[in-house]
Order: C-alpha cells, then sequence, then structure tokens
C-alpha cells in the first residue's frame, strides 16, 4: 500500500504551528529554563486543565516596518492568548513570551491581548494574564504606549464584573505595572519577578540611590512592604497552582454565586477548644488564625496580604461548602489595632467580596485605631474610612463574630449592626465600650483616683466595676447590637446555618452613578 502524500497546505500549516510552539527557539528556551523560569506555554500547561486550552491569534505577527523589525518575526508576536479550563470552568488567559523580543507589547500583541478581554467580559469568564515582559516595545514607539492604554481601559472597565488575576513570573516595569494593579489580585515569584515604575538605573540617576531589581520590586518588597503583590511564592509552579486554588473560590462573573464545593465536614461540628482559646487576661495576644481554622471547612484558608498589614487578616474560606471571605483583627499583631495598611488591606479585600457575591465573615476582636503622630499625620481618617465605607456599601451577607475587644469607633467599622451587619453574635469573652475599661476609669474618675488614699487599689476596683457593667456582651445585647452571645464551640454551627438562610439576600441602595470613596 502506498503511503499517502500529505497536501502541501497541510504541511504548511503543520510547520507554522511548529514555529509558533517553539517561541523564540531553542537557545532563548534553555536561557529561560536557566533563570529558573518557565517558558509562556509550560505556564499555560499547569495553570489549565490538561488538553482544554484553545489559542486564538496563533499566526499573527508584529507590522513594525523600522529599525530592522521587517525581517525579524515571529508566530504570536511575544504572547500566548487563548481560553482554557480551571477545574472545568472557563478561563481566558495571556502569557508572555520572554523568549520573543523579551516578551515586549507591541501594538500586534496588545490587539490580541484586548480581545481577548472582549471576549471574556462576554462570556463573563475570568481574566488571567500570566506577565514576563521586558515593557513596551521601543521600536514601535507610541504605538506600543497605546496599546498598553487600550489593556488599562479593559481592566478598569473589568473590574468588578469577571474576576482578573496576574501572576509576575518575570519583568514588569514602567507603565507596564499599572494593569495589574488595577486587577483583583497579584501573584508574584520570588528571585525572578520585579516591578516597578522606574528602574535602578533611573533610581540612581535622579535620587543616587544604590539597588537592585529584587530590592527595588522583587516579590518580598511587594508582598511585606508596598502591598502591591497579594501573593509571593517560591517558583513558577507554586504560583500557579496558587492561581488554580484562588479561582475556585470565586465565581466566573458578578452575576453567579461562587461555586459550592462539597465537604466531609460536618456544618454542626463543634469544637471545644475554642471554648478556651482567648485568654483570660484581656491584654495576652492570640492568634486569630487559630479561631478562623477551627470554625471553617476542613481548616482549610486561603490568606491573602499574608506578609502585609500582619494586624489584619483577610483571605477565603468554605462554610459548609460556600466561599467566604474572611476578615479578622489579629490580636498577636499590634493588639490588632486597626492602621493604614489595614484599613487599606481590608477595604479592598471587602469591596472584592461584594463585587462578586462572597459573603463576609469578620472575627473582631480590635482595641481601636492606632494612635500617634505617623499615622495622623500619614493620613488614618482618610484611610480609616475607607475600611468603614467599603463595610457600608457591601451588600452581600455580613456575619461578625466578636471574640473579645470591640471599643470605640473600630467596634463601629468591623460590620457593626449599625452598618448593616445582618448576623451580630459575641463571644461571653466580649468587651464592648467606648474605650478598654482602664482608658474609661482613667477620664471619668481621675479626681476619685487622685484623692484615695490607696490610687492603685481604687483605679482597680473601679476598672473591675466598669467592666462587669459595661465592657460586656450583654449591654450591646440587650439593645439589640448583638443578635447572640453563644458559646465559641458552637460558632461553626451558628454561621453556617445563617448563611444558608441569607444565601439568596438582596438588598437595594440608592441610585447613582458610584460612589465617592475617601482615596
Amino acid at each position: 500500500m502506498s503511503q499517502e502524500v500529505a497536501r502541501p497546505e497541510v504541511v504548511r500549516l503543520q510547520a507554522m504551528r511548529a514555529a509558533a510552539l517553539a517561541g523564540g527557539g531553542e537557545e532563548r528556551t534553555r536561557a529561560q529554563h536557566e533563570r529558573g523560569k518557565l517558558t509562556a506555554r509550560e505556564r499555560l500547561d499547569l495553570l489549565l486543565d490538561p488538553g482544554s486550552f484553545q489559542e486564538m491569534g496563533t499566526f499573527v505577527t508584529h507590522r513594525c516596518p523600522d529599525f530592522g523589525m521587517a525581517e525579524k518575526k515571529f508566530l504570536g508576536d511575544g504572547v500566548v492568548t487563548g481560553h482554557g479550563l480551571v477545574d472545568g470552568r472557563p478561563v481566558f488567559v495571556f502569557s508572555q513570551d520572554f523568549t520573543v523580543f523579551g516578551g515586549s507589547l507591541s501594538l500586534a500583541n496588545a490587539e490580541r491581548i484586548c480581545r481577548l478581554m472582549d471576549l471574556a467580559m462576554k462570556v463573563g469568564a475570568p481574566i488571567v494574564g500570566l506577565n514576563d515582559s521586558g515593557g513596551a516595545r521601543i521600536q514601535e514607539g507610541v504605538a506600543s504606549l497605546g496599546g498598553y492604554a487600550e489593556i488599562f481601559l479593559r481592566n478598569t472597565l473589568a473590574s468588578g464584573v469577571v474576576p482578573q488575576v496576574s501572576a509576575i513570573m518575570g519583568p514588569c516595569a514602567g507603565g507596564a505595572v499599572y494593569s495589574p494593579a488595577i486587577t483583583d489580585f497579584v501573584a508574584m515569584v520570588q528571585g525572578t519577578s520585579y516591578m516597578f515604575v522606574t528602574g535602578p538605573g533611573v533610581v540612581k540617576t535622579v535620587t543616587h540611590e544604590e539597588v537592585d531589581a529584587e530590592a527595588l520590586g522583587g516579590a518580598s518588597v511587594h508582598g511585606t512592604r508596598s502591598g502591591v503583590a497579594h501573593f509571593a511564592l517560591p517558583d513558577d509552579a507554586s504560583c500557579l497552582a496558587l492561581v488554580r486554588e484562588l479561582l475556585s473560590y470565586l465565581p466566573s462573573n458578578n452575576i453567579e454565586d461562587p461555586p459550592r464545593v462539597p465537604t466531609e465536614d460536618p456544618p454542626d461540628r463543634a469544637d471545644p477548644e475554642l471554648d478556651g482559646l482567648v485568654p483570660v487576661d484581656p491584654a495576652q495576644p492570640y492568634d486569630i488564625k487559630d479561631v478562623v481554622r477551627r470554625v471553617v471547612d476542613d481548616g482549610r484558608f486561603l490568606e491573602v496580604h499574608e506578609g502585609w498589614a500582619r494586624n489584619l487578616v483577610v483571605g477565603f474560606a468554605r462554610l459548609g461548602g460556600r466561599s467566604v471571605g474572611v476578615v479578622a483583627n489579629q490580636p498577636a499583631v499590634l493588639a490588632g489595632t486597626l492602621d493604614i495598611d489595614a484599613s487599606i488591606k481590608g477595604a479592598r479585600f471587602v469591596r472584592f467580596c461584594d463585587c462578586f457575591n462572597v459573603p463576609l465573615v469578620t472575627f473582631e476582636d480590635v482595641p481601636g485605631f492606632l494612635p500617634g503622630t505617623a499615622q495622623e499625620h500619614g493620613g488614618i481618617i482618610r484611610n480609616g474610612a475607607k475600611l468603614l465605607d467599603a463595610y457600608c456599601e457591601a451588600t452581600v451577607p455580613k456575619l461578625t463574630v466578636i471574640t473579645r475587644k470591640a471599643y470605640g469607633g473600630a467596634y463601629d467599622v468591623m460590620s457593626s449592626k449599625h452598618i448593616r451587619g445582618d448576623l451580630n453574635l459575641a463571644w461571653p469573652t466580649a468587651e464592648i465600650a467606648v474605650m478598654g475599661p482602664r482608658g474609661a476609669v482613667e477620664v471619668i474618675f481621675k479626681k476619685e483616683i487622685a484623692e484615695s488614699p490607696d490610687p492603685e487599689a481604687t483605679e482597680a476596683r473601679l476598672v473591675a466595676e466598669y467592666r462587669e457593667k459595661f465592657a460586656n456582651p450583654y449591654t450591646a445585647a440587650v439593645r439589640g447590637y448583638v443578635d447572640d452571645v453563644i458559646e465559641p464551640s458552637r460558632t461553626r454551627a451558628r454561621l453556617i446555618r445563617f448563611l444558608e438562610t441569607v444565601r439568596a439576600k438582596r438588598e437595594a441602595t440608592p441610585p447613582r452613578k458610584h460612589g465617592n470613596l475617601p482615596l
């Protein structure tokens, strides 16, 4: 039997596809691997369900005729775009290819990304960007800058409509940083990725500071100091696994509810360890994450912004299989006070959850806002108002558990009944008051204490009396500001039962274009 000969057009197609798959060639691929980085297509293989990726724009090339570029063309032009599945759900993704022109953005490159984002908006599916680029393609001048602006516009229009996740897996500098900054979550890879508006060379010229790319804009810097990065991972593989896990908690768009995941963790499970977790001494710290993990399904908690503003903990978990956003004061860091960074961190997270129908569960142990000239001069009033605004505006189910301190204006801010909290519970250890008992006594009974023959004993007695009369959960419960005082061990059951009841909650807000958030 004679062997069938392939038609010429089929051979040509196969050759072109092979060229597209090869990216910048073997040598540049080898260099990418030597840097500890995967290629654009290898990353897609790890991010998406096996065999699900469908590429779009495979044969696009740049249209720059100058600077010797006419003879240098690669299929795809430095980016791979398309759609696939994550846990069986559609996701649109672009992956910049550093092996082709350093992943630089051309007009053709930007057009591919914009078409992808436009389609994702129409379909109602998340957008994931895998960033590894040297920036705008200099040879194309303003055309490449225009391409960035087109992407920024779509990031903004997609905000609150479909989830947007950026993984920084190489350089991301100059104007390119603003696309990830607009997206909902930014994950960075330690040691191989960096983000900055101006690089080390410019910094040295302008400010005479000696700094390298890692110290200026590496994952550790943005994960702990600037708050630009929500996650910092050790390598490409763990970064992509994190993106998959993050997407599992989120709906595909703002119309849908988050997916429900089966769990064998009983909804009525009690945890007696919680009954003794809060220390008797109100000044003694404890780790609020121990509380969170004991309450949520299977002890699984995906923390967001783990290294930044650690006095407030935020992240995703599940209760009865349903996704929830957790916001919790951390008594182990700065006594759980709210400061500028914590307020911004919490506000951003609350607003995201409200955009995408993720109920909010707040664990409250807050002695107030952090005092000091640095905070006041830095704008704690304006920034603290961001968190207040976010909670007030949120219409998703809001459940609050006061574990210990709830003092002053911080009590109001942390999803109190007064700002449309749906369920407000307190543990018997809760102290709800204008300020701490000792501070209150020093103000109210200043003269009496000073004139007492034993000021220390008098103050101790008055503090105990104040705590008994005012700094307890029952005074608030009598007024209806707390719905119930419960045993800590029963927290999980109460939260799950209420979530089931209010899962279809709808709350109207006054018609308007948008509010004026205190930016």
